[in-house]
């Protein structure tokens, strides 16, 4: 086992940017498979119930006006990856490290805040669907062998552990730069459960010889009801599409040239567009396979039980992809950990020591850090404790969507951006932003409160 010190290898020319960041040789398509890891995960499987709470006409439109806000939103934050100027300013490795440089300390703070708060709720969420996926594969073998109407009920915790110990292990991965590998097969994963997802939904229309639903989605009871549904339902798709929070570091891993943020404009481009596709597939056709019946997870509610070798491929790639997004959605937050106490502890053996030691059946030797084990090792060990605790799939992605979604997604970009071009106040371009910004506080304020009573009806059933 040989020892070093991990700033030393830092300084190897042939690994090493001038700035001392590891060598940034991403182009348009690994970072494209980097934003559909993120972003085609948990969210996608809660669409169909969304779109069954909204109905036709709100439902797809809802889709596809988030996937607008969402690339407006990638557009502005990607000119801040340099300030003061986009193309030949000094690089900002974080989204902290932005608003930091344009905005100042205490929006920072602010932000930061925000931010890993938000990831570290991701990280959760993504515990409780890879555990769901788990346990949907053991539950549709037992309907298979049992029959429909068999009491094959199983419960979570095993399958969280599990995803858990799994995540320890690769969130030993340093960071973005050596994450290409699994974001390109999590991306593949991403594809294929979406499309299996959109065939299933279908099928399922084929067979009916109809289109189910209504073009104000499942009634209610009462008004108050569904304004809550629809509040929740709209928090589900803020919580499937934005990728700001990760964005910067994945614009990090860029080339250049071209200029990073022109690769980055391109790349959001195509992945906002094939994360539309999918979402509008699977969203209308689970609608229209199941109507007023729509599971609140398209592919483990069990509307669909055959063929159950293709439920269980889903839920398989579905537990890859989310081990990738798992990892893509929190290297932000582990970066921030470790670097926060690399400083404080600058003189710490036990956290700029790293050891290369060799692990039976892995080809190449690991390095290994033993500040990056344990506090990832605590992290993961969080995530899946909090996710046992509160197991409410869509009424938590709507409070993650909600939360972060206006100030993370809407009002720092914009604001970075009046200030980055010295955009003047009440001129147009000013006007519209503005105006751009204090609408999308609105809805995700509505989306928030509804999402919030929908985990406080939950907890009470």
């Amino acid at each position: 086992m040989a020892v070093h010190n991990s700033l030393e290898i830092a300084n190897k020319d042939d690994l090493c940017e001038d700035d001392g960041r590891p060598k940034r040789t991403g182009t348009i398509w690994t970072c494209n498979a980097h934003i559909i890891t993120g972003v085609i995960g948990s969210g996608v499987l809660s669409l169909a119930w969304s779109t069954a709470q909204l109905g036709w006409i709100a439902g797809p439109i809802s889709m596809v006006c988030l996937a607008i806000v969402t690339y407006i939103s990638a557009s502005l934050l990607s000119d801040c990856y340099r300030c003061p100027d986009p193309i030949t300013g000094t690089r900002n490795y974080t989204y902290v490290d932005a608003v930091n440089a344009i905005l100042g300390q205490k929006r920072k703070v602010l932000c930061g805040f925000l931010l890993y708060t938000g990831m570290y709720g991701t990280g959760v969420a993504y515990v409780l669907t890879a555990s769901i996926s788990m346990r949907a594969i053991h539950t549709s073998n037992c309907y298979h062998k049992e029959g429909h109407e068999a009491p094959c009920v199983f419960g979570d915790a095993f399958y969280m552990l599990l995803f858990g110990a799994i995540q320890i292990m690769f969130s030993q991965i340093p960071n973005f730069h050596g994450m290409e590998w699994l974001s390109i097969v999590a991306a593949i994963m991403s594809f294929s459960y979406a499309s299996i997802g959109f065939a299933l939904g279908f099928a399922k229309v084929i067979e009916n010889g109809s289109i189910m639903g209504s073009l104000g989605g499942i009634p209610q009871v009462t008004v108050a009801q569904k304004v809550w549904k629809v509040c929740q339902a709209l928090g589900d798709i803020a919580f499937a599409y934005p990728y700001t929070g990760f964005l910067l570091e994945i614009q990090d891993t860029l080339k250049s040239p071209p200029a990073e943020n022109k690769t980055m404009k391109k790349a959001s481009m195509i992945a906002v567009f094939i994360t539309t596709f999918f979402y509008l597939c699977c969203g209308c056709f689970g609608y229209a396979a199941f109507g007023n019946q729509t599971p609140g997870n398209l592919l483990t509610g069990f509307g669909f039980y055959e063929p159950y070798w293709l439920i269980d491929l889903a839920n398989f790639c579905i537990v890859v992809h989310l081990v990738g997004g798992y990892q893509v959605c929190n290297q932000p937050v582990f970066a921030f950990m470790e670097g926060w106490l690399g400083k404080k502890f600058s003189n710490s053996t036990f956290i700029n020591k790293s050891y290369t030691i060799k692990v039976p059946l892995v080809p190449t030797q690991v390095n290994l850090n033993l500040l990056r084990l344990c506090t990832r090792t605590l992290y993961v060990a969080s995530t899946t404790g909090i996710a046992m605790a509160f197991p409410y799939f869509n009424q938590i992605l709507g409070v993650l969507g909600t939360v972060g979604f206006w100030p993370l997604t809407i009002y720092f970009p914009v604001q970075m951006y009046f200030v980055q071009l010295k955009v003047e106040a009440w001129t147009r371009k000013w006007v519209i932003l503005q105006t751009f910004s204090i609408v999308c506080l609105v809805i995700s304020t509505i989306a928030l409160i509804g999402c919030l009573q929908g985990i406080v009806s939950a907890k009470i059933e």
